[in-house]
């Protein structure tokens, strides 16, 4: 088996450390974004390990010696074409939804403004964002105590329990992948977030509605949702507990 694995953030940190105490001897390459914790980690490991703005001088320089697969944890960047069927079983990716639910971006924001199934997906990769074919999935179950934040971890720590369910299946490459039906879930880019955060004071809202948008863009931290009056801006959260 030889894996590259792009690497980034709290996931990206977890599979490399679970994959090199399992299966050591997998990863040839450690592609990460920033000469971050996990990149000093794979150096510590005496894997190769390149940022991602150096791929293309690094795959000139290697002379392009593709692996079986390549996997994406928790990677911000989308890969060329010509990258994900260099691979012998071409790339597959981590995403925090539940796809075809929430393709994109900020997807613990829209799964409580659509009230659409939430969880988290291993698909495989190709050419339209987040469209490939699902490998392994895991839902994840919400209410009304639940915000983006509450969300944002709950993906995290099921995605890292599934992709110790999942990789040693893919390591063996040969695994079962299903179609998303893409007209089941919606796409959404980066920017949309902020403008569907803005509150018209004018405007009438379902209760159901309201509450959802604002508890979507409750976390800590983060710019919340927003309104203007008088030539100001304000942000407003929202706290939902159950009566005891």
């Amino acid at each position: 088996m030889d894996l590259w694995l792009f690497a980034d953030d709290e996931i990206g940190m977890h599979t490399l450390t679970y994959i090199m105490k399992s299966f050591p001897n997998d990863i040839s390459l450690v592609v990460t974004m920033d000469e971050t914790s996990i990149y000093d980690r794979a150096l510590s490991y005496n894997l190769h390990t390149v940022l991602y703005d150096d791929l293309e001088s690094f795959l000139h320089l290697s002379k392009k010696n593709f692996p079986d697969l390549g996997m994406m944890a928790w990677g911000p960047k989308i890969i060329t074409q010509e990258l994900i069927v260099s691979a012998r079983k071409g790339f597959v990716n981590t995403h925090p939804s539940y796809l075809p639910y929430n393709r994109g971006k900020n997807c613990n924001f829209w799964a409580l403004v659509e009230e659409c199934p939430f969880g988290v997906s291993i698909h495989s990769v190709v050419a339209e964002v987040d469209a490939g074919s699902i490998i392994a999935q895991s839902p994840i179950v919400y209410d009304w105590t639940d915000t983006g934040e509450t969300l944002y971890h709950k993906a995290k720590a099921a995605m890292i329990d599934l992709i110790e369910k999942t990789y040693p299946i893919l390591r063996e490459l040969d695994w079962y992948e299903k179609k998303q039906n893409l007209d089941d879930g919606a796409f959404h880019l980066a920017r949309e977030m902020e403008e569907a955060s803005r509150i018209d004071l004018d405007k009438t809202y379902k209760a159901r509605n309201l509450l959802n948008l604002l508890r979507a863009r409750t976390f800590s931290g983060h710019p919340a949702c927003w309104f203007e009056d008088d030539d100001e801006q304000y942000e407003v959260r929202v706290s939902i507990s159950k009566k005891p």
